[in-house]
C-alpha cells in the first residue's frame, strides 16, 4: 500500500511530464502541417485591400465603357452611331498622315488607337448589322462589306510588321485610308439608308439597342 508521501511524489512526476515542452520534432511537424498556401494572421487586411482594388478597377472600367458608349448612343440610331465611328476612324488616319519618320512613338500610339476603333466598329457590324442585312435579303452587300473587313485587318497586320519608321509607311496608310473611306461611303450612302427605310420602328430600335450593347463590351 503506497504511503501519502509516495503518492504525492507520483502526482508531481505525472504533472511534470504533462507540462514538459513537446520535442522539437513534434513542433516541426505541427508547423509543416500548415499548407504552403496558408495565409498568415495578418493576411486578412491585405486580401481585403487586394479585393477592394480589383473591385475599384472593374468599376472604373465599366464606368469608362458606359461613358464612351453613352456618348455614342446620344448620337442617334444605329446607322448614325456607325457613321460617327467612321468619322472618328478617318480623323485618326489624318493624324497618322501628318507624322514623319522621326515620330515613331506617335505613329505606334495612333495605330493602336485606330486598331481598337476599327475592331470595335467591325464587331458591331459583323455581329448585328450584317446578319440583319442577310435576313432582309441583302446578303450580297453584307458579304461584300464583311469581306472588306478582312482586307482592313490585312492592312493593320502589314503596318505592324513594317514598323513605324518604314520609308513607305505613309504610302501604306494612304492606301488603307482610301479603302476605309470607300467602305464607309458605300455603307452610309447606299446600303444603310436602303435597309433602314425598310425597317419598322421596333426593328430599328432593336438594331440600335444591339449595336449599343456590343459597342459597350468592345469599348
Amino acid at each position: 500500500m503506497a504511503t501519502r508521501t509516495q503518492s504525492r511524489q507520483s502526482n508531481r512526476a505525472t504533472s511534470n511530464r504533462s507540462s514538459s515542452p513537446r520535442p522539437a520534432s513534434s513542433q516541426s511537424r505541427s508547423r509543416d502541417s500548415r499548407s504552403a498556401f496558408s495565409w498568415g494572421d495578418g493576411a486578412g487586411p491585405v486580401i481585403a485591400a487586394a479585393l477592394g482594388g480589383v473591385a475599384i478597377g472593374l468599376a472604373a472600367n465599366y464606368g469608362r465603357k458606359a461613358l464612351m458608349q453613352g456618348m455614342e448612343a446620344a448620337v442617334g440610331d444605329w446607322d448614325e452611331i456607325l457613321s460617327a465611328e467612321h468619322d472618328v476612324g478617318l480623323a485618326v488616319f489624318d493624324k497618322m498622315l501628318a507624322t514623319d519618320e522621326s515620330q515613331t512613338f506617335k505613329r505606334k500610339m495612333l495605330l493602336m488607337k485606330l486598331t481598337h476603333a476599327l475592331d470595335k466598329h467591325a464587331h458591331q457590324e459583323e455581329m448585328v448589322v450584317y446578319p440583319a442585312l442577310r435576313e432582309a435579303n441583302e446578303a450580297v452587300d453584307a458579304d461584300h462589306l464583311e469581306g472588306e473587313h478582312g482586307y482592313i485587318k490585312t492592312f493593320i497586320y502589314d503596318l505592324n510588321e513594317m514598323g513605324p519608321d518604314a520609308s513607305n509607311w505613309l504610302e501604306k496608310v494612304r492606301e488603307f485610308r482610301a479603302l476605309v473611306s470607300k467602305h464607309a461611303h458605300m455603307e452610309e450612302e447606299q446600303v444603310f439608308p436602303r435597309f433602314k427605310q425598310a425597317l419598322s420602328e421596333e426593328q430599328n430600335a432593336r438594331i440600335t439597342s444591339l449595336v449599343n450593347r456590343d459597342g459597350f463590351w468592345m469599348a
